[in-house]
């Protein structure tokens, strides 16, 4: 039997949530998925349908979620629903929902400088990780995410922080990409992706975070 996929999109449109939507609704599709694309946040509104899913991906960077929208996603999470995303679609999301912060593992504060070049580096978790096998250290072009982070987290690969905006961050080491159990539910994030030409330019970033998803669901 097929595993179904959520994807919701939605919120800030500077990370161009309709076409990563696109993009990973094909991606999980030609994986056997069945996936389906709502555009609003009432998708969230009926707990069973929501705990129905295998994998749910939110794009949503910012907006809000009413109390019960959050207690359903969480409660599927907790459930066994996996739950995987990317950069501000799920790491800057919900600004006020800290249960969904938790159950993510981590919330953006800053992208000091903006647009710019650095290197993600597999830690040795990652290099060891079926999510990451077969990929090595990779140079990406993008914001550079300045998280507050779960120290549960199962980091697989950082990033060093150099920042002429923020010099006080320079040479920490910050988790970019990670995953985690959160009750019975598997989470997978990765910080990368501004915007949907990333993954093209990049081979290995839109191969982990699909890997990743997969790994999350069910």
């Amino acid at each position: 039997m097929a595993k179904r996929a959520l994807i919701f999109q939605g919120g800030w449109p500077g990370h161009q949530p309709a076409e990563c939507a696109a993009l990973f609704a094909e991606k999980l599709g030609a994986a056997g998925y069945i996936v389906e694309v709502n555009h609003t946040l009432a998708c969230l509104d009926d707990r069973a349908y929501v705990a129905a899913f295998d994998l749910i991906v939110p794009l949503w960077t910012m907006g809000a979620l009413t109390k019960e929208q959050e207690e359903n996603l969480v409660a599927a999470v907790t459930q066994g629903s996996g739950l995987a995303g990317f950069h501000g679609g799920m790491g800057d999301a919900f600004r006020g929902c800290i249960n969904f912060q938790w159950m993510v593992g981590g919330q953006f504060v800053a992208h000091p400088d903006g647009i710019k070049t650095y290197r993600v580096t597999l830690t040795a978790l990652g290099r060891a990780d079926p999510i990451l096998a077969g990929l090595d250290d990779f140079d990406v072009v993008t914001e550079q995410y300045y998280m507050l982070v779960d120290p549960r987290n199962e980091v697989l690969a950082t990033t060093v922080h150099h920042s002429t905006s923020a010099p006080w961050t320079n040479g920490v080491v910050m988790p970019v990409v990670w995953k985690k159990l959160h009750g019975a539910g598997r989470v997978f994030y990765s910080g990368l992706g501004h915007t949907f030409a990333e993954f093209t330019a990049v081979p290995a970033q839109l191969e982990l975070t699909v890997r990743g998803m997969v790994w999350a669901a069910r």
